[in-house]
């Protein structure tokens, strides 16, 4: 009985302790060869709050992108260094963590004040402190779904900090893209027979041309409007996120206590100011990448926004084989489209 006993508080232990190692385990980002490279995962204060920021590149002699992850609150960190080992040969990537979101997230801050305006007032700051760091007079800007929200209102109020704007999934009209949501979802779901969600998604039509609701995400990537080819949908993603290198299992809490608070207080703000309402025209190149089958951001409304913003340079390139994430699932032929554009 005794041995038992010891058996079963052993056991007890080894959990705690095996908890405890995966809490608060050291992260890193993986080096990179080469003479000039830059490998760093580290936080830096923006705007009075801890960033944490993933600069990876194999020269930083090369131009730098600064990426804007989506969500709110979905970081790219733990998954980008998957697909973007093309990128870091001829580009210096810059991922940081909005905000209240992943690794950013502080348990005890007080965020009653985050909004959009201040998280394009941190991008904003965040490209004064890498400018300065690596060197750069300027920066190459791209965001990615909800990213996009906050990079093109950068973009038009600082121009001169960027060389140009890339939107990945553009956010567009927030009621014609979930509308154009909804509508695929259903079709989807009618034609899968799967009555329940057809019912389940018809009741929000009202809410969503209102503009108070979007379609819930788990039907977007149950029918293949989040990703297409070999990847599945990274975002959220806790067992990767625990996989990785640069997400220990505090981040991961982390992580999920922002999602939740940012999309909270953050979609309100999408759904009732729309881009096209207030981002008429940028006075720098403007291009849109998207995917065939994205329907986490409609590619056909992100075509008709691309259609009337103003820009002296702009293109809107299609990606046929991907769906939200282009930069990934094709990530061969964003490389050499990046490569044309801003290396040759």
């Amino acid at each position: 009985m005794k041995k038992i006993k010891r058996i079963t508080i052993l056991a007890g232990l080894t959990v705690i302790a095996l908890f405890l190692i995966a809490l608060f385990f050291p992260t890193w980002t993986p080096g990179i060869k080469g003479d000039n490279s830059i490998q760093a995962l580290e936080q830096v204060e923006i705007n009075g709050t801890g960033h944490e920021i993933m600069i990876r590149g194999k020269d930083k002699e090369n131009p730098v992108l600064l990426v804007i992850h989506g969500g709110p609150g979905t970081s790219e960190i733990p998954y980008a260094v998957k697909y973007q080992n093309l990128l870091e040969e001829d580009f210096t990537v810059v991922h940081y963590d909005q905000r209240a979101s992943g690794k950013s997230y502080h348990f005890f801050e007080d965020y009653s004040h985050l909004s959009t305006e201040v998280l394009v007032d941190d991008l904003l700051a965040m490209t004064d402190y890498i400018s300065e760091r690596l060197g750069k007079e300027k920066v190459i800007l791209m965001g990615h779904s909800f990213g996009t929200y906050i990079g093109i209102q950068a973009a038009q109020k600082a121009p001169e900090k960027y060389e140009a704007y890339i939107g990945v999934g553009q956010m567009s009209d927030t009621v014609e893209s979930e509308t154009d949501i909804l509508s695929y979802c259903i079709e989807q779901a009618q034609v899968a027979g799967n009555i329940e969600d057809v019912a389940e998604l018809q009741k929000l039509t009202g809410k969503i041309k209102n503009g108070d609701a979007v379609t819930p995400r788990n039907y977007v990537i149950k029918y293949g409007g989040a990703t297409r080819l070999i990847i599945d949908n990274p975002d959220g993603d806790n067992v990767g996120m625990l996989l990785s290198s640069e997400y220990n299992l505090m981040d991961v809490i982390r992580y999920n206590r922002g999602l939740v608070y940012s999309q909270q207080i953050l979609l309100p703000d999408v759904l009732k100011n729309p881009l096209p309402a207030t981002i008429t025209k940028l006075d720098i190149p403007l291009y849109f990448l998207m995917g065939k089958y994205d329907y986490m951001t409609s590619s056909n409304a992100a075509k008709n926004y691309f259609d009337k913003i103003e820009a002296d340079t702009k293109e809107f390139i299609p990606f046929d084989k991907s769906a939200h994430y282009p930069q990934y699932e094709e990530k061969e032929k964003f490389h050499e489209w990046m490569y044309q554009t801003f290396v040759k």
